[in-house]
């Protein structure tokens, strides 16, 4: 944990871990670095040359996470240094035990679920898992499950319903996997149905998006009463890229997708999807995993003590009815320019009216007797 708490320099990331906008970024600690070196080996003194090099570190990465634009979120929400399920469960967690299997079919590693204690809170814990290295990565098919992860799931939910023990779901994934395999076992029928129970489960939920919130594969494990969402994240019905591609069959305009999706945490906060944004470490969560963690474990204990002296049907109801209001629509025209009005309406100011049977004006223009 402690390990974790420290940022991680630029001797720490492999070069594919660097994302294009952190280039003069990395270049400055690269300096940073030198010097230090440096000046370990001789007698200069440079702490002068070190100090300002790291104020001007510390100002340019404050400037390039604060004005992200919604690409460069998806992007760091992808980033490979950024903490998965397995970095949680080691840092957040006092007590795991992992459970296995669906009882129909297999175990998906895509799906990791165990009983776990949380500072004095005890809770079933529900997660996706993306791999650490090419092997795990290949075994947890890169964190999208199968119809047998999300059964597994909502079976150890059950058994927490019967135990009265709270569910936390920590969502990282770019999606159900959509192969034939899948789609054969149920792969929308097992999504659907988790929806269906987790509505009605009668114990606290909260759901934590921690990185990639991919469509019907984050709402499978994504259904609860607070739905918490680090500030890099993305929830988005669709990538940017299947978006791209569909619509203007270029997923080089993944960029422009993103933008038009509101995917990032700031926007989904503001339209409801959303109850809540956690603030990442300066310079987002892959650059301080430790403070990331301890962050998300914080929010969510807050969260669970709050709803565990709510009565269970408030709990349900409440659940049930924020979902229905969400969909709300918002409409943006500038106050300079009058909102058109349609042919229609202008060709009804110009219609002559007539008196009705009943002497009131009818429109349509004066019929012949």
């Amino acid at each position: 944990m402690a390990d974790r708490e420290q940022r991680r320099t630029t001797t720490q990331r492999a070069a594919y871990e660097i994302l294009p906008f952190e280039k003069d970024i990395v270049e400055i600690e690269a300096k940073i670095e030198e010097l230090e070196l440096l000046s370990k080996g001789t007698e200069l003194n440079l702490n002068g040359e070190i100090t300002g090099l790291k104020s001007q570190l510390d100002k340019r990465v404050v400037e390039v996470f604060h004005s992200l634009s919604p690409w460069e979120k998806v992007q760091v929400a992808r980033a490979p240094g950024r903490p998965l399920a397995v970095h949680y469960i080691e840092g957040m967690l006092d007590e795991f035990m992992e459970l296995h299997g669906d009882r129909l079919f297999r175990d998906d590693p895509a799906l990791i679920t165990g009983l776990a204690r949380i500072g004095d809170v005890r809770c079933l814990l529900v997660a996706h898992r993306k791999g650490r290295d090419t092997k795990e990565k290949i075994a947890c098919n890169f964190g999208s499950a199968h119809p047998e992860g999300y059964r597994k799931a909502l079976r150890k939910m059950r058994l927490a319903e019967k135990f009265g023990l709270p569910v936390v779901a920590l969502i990282n994934t770019p999606g159900a996997y959509p192969g034939i395999g899948a789609e054969e076992r149920g792969q929308a029928w097992a999504i659907a149905e988790n929806l269906k129970e987790m509505f009605q489960l009668r114990v606290p939920i909260v759901c934590v998006v921690l990185g990639e919130g991919g469509s019907g594969g984050a709402l499978g494990i994504g259904i609860g009463d607070r739905v918490l969402m680090l500030e890099h994240a993305y929830y988005s019905v669709i990538s940017p890229e299947g978006c791209a591609a569909i619509l203007w069959r270029d997923r080089d305009r993944a960029a422009e997708a993103a933008a038009a999706l509101r995917l990032s945490a700031s926007d989904l906060l503001r339209l409801g999807v959303v109850d809540d944004v956690i603030e990442e470490p300066v310079g987002a969560a892959h650059r301080n995993p430790g403070a990331a963690v301890a962050a998300v474990r914080e929010r969510v204990l807050v969260a669970l003590r709050e709803l565990s002296v709510l009565p269970i049907e408030q709990l349900v109801a409440e659940r049930y009815e924020k979902f229905r209001r969400m969909g709300t629509l918002f409409e943006e025209t500038s106050p300079l320019e009058p909102v058109a009005e349609s042919a229609e309406s202008e060709a009804a100011k110009e219609t002559p009216q007539r008196a009705g049977p009943d002497g009131k004006n009818a429109a349509g223009p004066p019929q012949e007797g």
